[in-house]
Parts: structure tokens; C-alpha cells; sequence
């Protein structure tokens, strides 16, 4: 059998088989990057370039393009330690890395990207809260979460293309995050967030999001003073680094905590009553780390 995995949530890592196979030339590194955020799609030999080089591509851009396929092919063309042949007549059919005219194709089925994978566990999380189904949710969102071992791409230099992507991993990782926060909040751990949460909050001060949940976790914790303080330490910083006021949502929500108003509690106690309990000591952690490695 004839299996690829390839991480791009945090240090590049290529296995075939089990194979640490990952590409140490940087160039080759960005190449099979740019083809995994692409996989099962034709990447055009013109974004690769620019991916590569930019506006700056040197005299031999084609064959140099190739050369850094052709490394490629041969670290997913490992041999299999036991065996000592390629893996290639294990194959169903044809090449992981396949050319086309003008471009290539790196076909992988969806649970050998961690991204992929990541996504589509976003996706359903945010359905089951949607459906009402909190516990399954967060569990959901954890899983996704767990995927994370560090920002998106973090250990790749990349080029013009890959920047975008990291950015726009990263901000589904933010939204996930919040998703699991809100399910959490859902059911009445506003005392277990505070840790996670005080710590993304002065991490990311501009991020409304981690502050609101930062302030509805104190106020639920009895600690109104401090979720009023919390607002106040967000709104300065919005407006000396941003120039601009805290969202709508977050001055409703500060109006609603200084007129305690009910629907800031937990909704529903029967929510809690099949809620699995969450041990903050064994909270899993690396749900943050991208986030704290980042700025806002």
C-alpha cells in the first residue's frame, strides 16, 4: 500500500509509508507547499515561478523549474527500507506528482493533508453548534485544533503566494478557535477558559474576538471589576495602535455587563447535565501556541 502524509500546520513533514521523506532544499520545500495547498488541482508553471522567484525569475527558469520537480519525485519515490524497490508498483495507478502542460498535479486523497483534514473538521463543528449539538462540537473542534503543531508553514520561507495561504490558514485556526470557545462558553466553562483566554487576550490585544469571550468568561466568574478593566485595556489599545473604536459587539456587550443584564448567563443549565468534564491542568495547549506565535 502506497500512503503519503503531508503536514503543513506547523513544520513541513512529508512521510511515505512511514518514511520520513521531507525535503531539506528550500526551493524543492516551497514547491511541493504550493502544490499540497493545491493538491488534486493543475498548478500552473507561472504561479510556481512567481512563487519561486517572484518578478525576478532567472534566464533558466524552465529547467531549473524541473529540476526542483524531479527532486521532488524522487522524495515521493522513496524505497521502502525492507524491500529495497520503489514504492511505484505499489501504486494504484499513475504518480503522486503528475505533469501536465503547463503545470503539475499533486493528487493525494483528503486525509493525507493536515490542512484538508483541518477544514473539513471546521466545517463540521461549526454544523453540529449550529444544530445545537455543543458537546459533540466541541469535541469536534478539538480534534481539529489538535492538527495545529505550530503556525501554518512556519518552518518554509515562503514567496508571494504561500504568505497569503499561511494568512488565511491562520485565520480559519482563529475561527475554530472562538467556534470551540463559544461551545465552551455554551456549556458553563467560562472558569476553565480564563487561563486560555487572559493569555491569548494580552497575546493579541486587537483581537475583538478573545476579548469579548475574555470579558464574558469574568463577568460569569463573578469577577465583573475585571471584565470592565478588560474592556477598557481593549479599547485603549484599538484606539492608540488602530485608531478605532471597539466593534459593535463588543461596546454591547461591555453595556451588558455594566447593567448585569441576564442574558449574559449561562444558557440553559441542562446544557451541562451529559457535558463531559475538562481537566484545565491537562487543557490541550497547542490549540494557542499558533496563535501566541503570531502577531494579531
Amino acid at each position: 500500500m502506497y500512503a503519503v502524509q503531508i503536514n503543513l500546520l506547523g513544520p513541513l513533514s512529508v512521510r511515505v509509508n512511514g518514511i520520513d521523506v521531507t525535503p531539506t532544499a528550500p526551493k524543492t520545500r516551497r514547491v511541493l507547499a504550493l502544490l499540497a495547498i493545491h493538491a488534486n488541482r493543475v498548478v500552473p508553471n507561472q504561479l510556481l515561478i512567481e512563487e519561486l522567484w517572484d518578478d525576478k525569475p532567472p534566464p533558466s527558469v524552465t529547467t531549473t523549474l524541473q529540476t526542483y520537480v524531479y527532486q521532488l519525485r524522487k522524495h515521493l519515490n522513496t524505497r521502502l527500507p525492507s524491500m529495497g524497490r520503489p514504492l511505484q508498483s505499489e501504486r494504484p495507478r499513475g504518480e503522486a506528482l503528475r505533469t501536465y502542460a503547463g503545470g503539475y498535479l499533486l493528487s493525494l486523497s483528503p486525509d493525507a493533508l493536515d490542512w484538508l483534514r483541518f477544514e473539513q473538521l471546521t466545517q463540521r463543528g461549526r454544523a453540529e453548534l449550529e444544530r445545537g449539538e455543543v458537546v459533540t462540537a466541541v469535541r469536534t473542534l478539538r480534534e481539529a485544533l489538535a492538527l495545529w503543531q505550530g503556525p501554518a508553514l512556519v518552518d518554509i520561507n515562503p514567496g508571494p503566494l504561500l504568505q497569503v495561504e499561511a494568512l488565511r490558514l491562520d485565520e480559519i485556526c482563529k475561527s475554530a478557535l472562538e467556534l470551540r470557545m463559544d461551545a465552551d462558553l455554551r456549556l458553563g466553562r467560562h472558569h476553565e477558559l480564563l487561563g486560555e483566554l487572559t493569555g491569548l487576550a494580552a497575546r493579541q490585544p486587537t483581537h475583538e474576538g478573545f476579548q469579548g469571550k475574555l470579558m464574558l468568561a469574568l463577568y460569569r466568574a463573578g469577577r465583573r471589576s475585571e471584565a470592565l478593566d478588560a474592556y477598557q485595556r481593549a479599547r485603549e489599545t484599538l484606539v492608540d495602535e488602530l485608531g478605532v473604536d471597539p466593534c459593535d459587539d463588543l461596546q454591547h456587550l461591555h453595556r451588558a455587563i455594566l447593567a448585569g443584564d441576564p442574558a449574559l448567563n449561562v444558557p440553559g443549565a441542562n446544557t451541562l447535565r451529559n457535558a463531559p468534564r475538562v481537566d484545565a491542568d491537562n487543557r490541550i495547549k497547542r490549540e494557542v501556541e499558533w496563535a501566541q506565535a503570531r502577531p494579531a
